[in-house]
């Protein structure tokens, strides 16, 4: 399967053979061997045992110091005290009682109180529900069916968040996509605010703008923060829905999220992961005028034709409740996000001077507590600030030999360290130890792709 870079897998290989053991299990029971495109990683997947803190281990027993930190959700770490007190609690009491219960409204009303844009909330159980959910309450409020979204940004994996994620972006991101639904959805190029409003005059037929707002991909797409700005003002002059799915950012760039970050409010808001504390949880806010069309009234004809419709049998789960209160009252003050940041601008730095030690055609930008990995050959990387890549979109998504991100992960596994394929989550519990080591696995994870002939120079 590798030739270049054959001795990182021999050696990845020798070191996990019980994870190799639990993948050909999986491939006989699970399609693909895996329940999460993400986790692909060639030649298999590492299986973890346990975690705590900003450390987990696998079944082989290696200590790695971990970015993927449930995909963003856990921004406090793995099994935080105050949290796990309040999921055991709660699970003596119930884990799901098919009825309203007094612990969702505390955590809608936390909500409420930290996001600038929540005059309303509804719970759903994930961040592809809520983006659905979103675009279904724009469309509704509107009168209108078009939706324009930002090639290159991610949101979720329901049929209209597949159009232009990936290049070529006038493909879905997956097969079995009706051309029905892709005609709902038109793509515009992120940060040209003079194309969004020439689609916005050409088509009177749009019911929302739905985009990240830090920039598509968590990130990897850099936002111009002036775009938002402009993005804000235009949708508002032509009654379009601005929607920001904050499901990464929700919490993390500050307790308000991006839309607070950045000085910019939308009408409609997607949360997820840092939410629900590390457990499944979504949710939709946004202004009254719009959420309130989920509400039934006394009406028989508009609760059967006008009423948005939404059910989800997990929706507010009380432990998924108990988690999320837990988690946003001890980030609501915002120095936890504070300290996230400081570690983020701080490893980076520690990545990018590896990077220069080494001469390797590389770069690891982002902002707040998110970092970026970039390993194709750039002409452009003296112009990186460590916070926006100079490249336009298409060159930031076009990947030109994915064995050698796979073989990076493989490397720094060997290391002591695990970060996803692209882009890594920096917790509020890692500590200046844990970033002094990934710094150096990082460098020794880079120098054997060089030796293994993978590594540009």
């Amino acid at each position: 399967m590798f030739k270049k870079g054959s001795s990182i897998v021999e050696a990845y290989r020798k070191a996990h053979p019980t994870s190799e053991k639990l993948f050909e299990r999986a491939l006989h029971i699970i399609a693909g061997g895996i329940t999460h495109d993400i986790r692909h990683l060639r030649p298999f997947p590492i299986y973890v045992e346990r975690a705590q803190g900003s450390r987990k281990w696998d079944v082989d027993g290696h200590e790695l110091i971990d970015y993927w930190m449930g995909h963003g959700a856990l921004f406090l770490g793995h099994q935080p005290p105050a949290v796990m007190k309040a999921v055991r609690e709660q699970a003596g009491l119930g884990t799901h009682y098919g009825a309203c219960h007094a612990l969702e409204i505390r955590w809608a009303e936390m909500v409420q109180r930290l996001v600038p844009s929540a005059e309303r909330v509804r719970f759903t159980s994930s961040g592809t529900e809520a983006t659905l959910l979103a675009l279904r309450l724009a469309r509704a409020f509107t009168g209108k069916e078009r939706i324009l979204k930002f090639e290159g940004h991610f949101h979720g994996w329901h049929d209209y968040a597949t159009a232009g994620v990936k290049p070529p972006y006038e493909m879905p991101v997956s097969s079995g996509i009706p051309e029905d639904v892709l005609r709902g959805i038109i793509l515009c190029p992120p940060n040209d605010i003079v194309r969004v409003r020439e689609v916005l005059e050409d088509h009177g037929n749009i019911a929302a703008v739905i985009l990240e707002p830090a920039g598509g991909t968590s990130g990897c797409i850099p936002t111009d923060p002036i775009f938002l700005k402009g993005l804000r003002e235009i949708t508002a002059s032509k009654g379009v829905v601005l929607i920001f799915d904050e499901v990464i950012t929700g919490f993390r760039y500050s307790p308000g999220g991006a839309q607070e970050w950045y000085g910019v409010i939308p009408d409609l808001t997607t949360l997820a992961k840092i939410l629900a504390g590390g457990l499944p949880g979504g949710a939709v806010a946004g202004k009254a005028e719009i959420m309130d069309l989920l509400a039934f009234r006394e009406e028989a004809d508009w609760n059967r034709h006008l009423k948005v419709g939404h059910a989800g049998t997990f929706n507010a789960n009380p432990l998924s409740a108990a988690a999320g209160v837990a988690t946003l009252n001890i980030i609501a003050n915002g120095e936890a996000q504070k300290r996230a940041n400081q570690l983020g601008e701080f490893l980076r730095k520690e990545m990018n001077e590896a990077i220069h030690r080494l001469g390797v055609d590389a770069c690891v930008y982002g902002e707040a507590s998110l970092f970026h990995i970039f390993l194709e050959p750039c002409k452009l990387r003296s112009d990186c600030d460590r916070i926006v890549c100079r490249l336009d979109h298409k060159s930031l998504q076009s990947i030109g030999d994915m064995n050698r991100y796979h073989l990076l992960r493989c490397a720094l596994i060997l290391n002591g360290v695990d970060i996803p394929a692209f882009h890594g989550w920096i917790s509020a519990i890692h500590s200046e130890e844990d970033l002094e080591k990934t710094a150096k696995a990082f460098e020794k994870a880079l120098q054997m792709l060089k030796e293994s002939g993978v590594s540009g120079q």
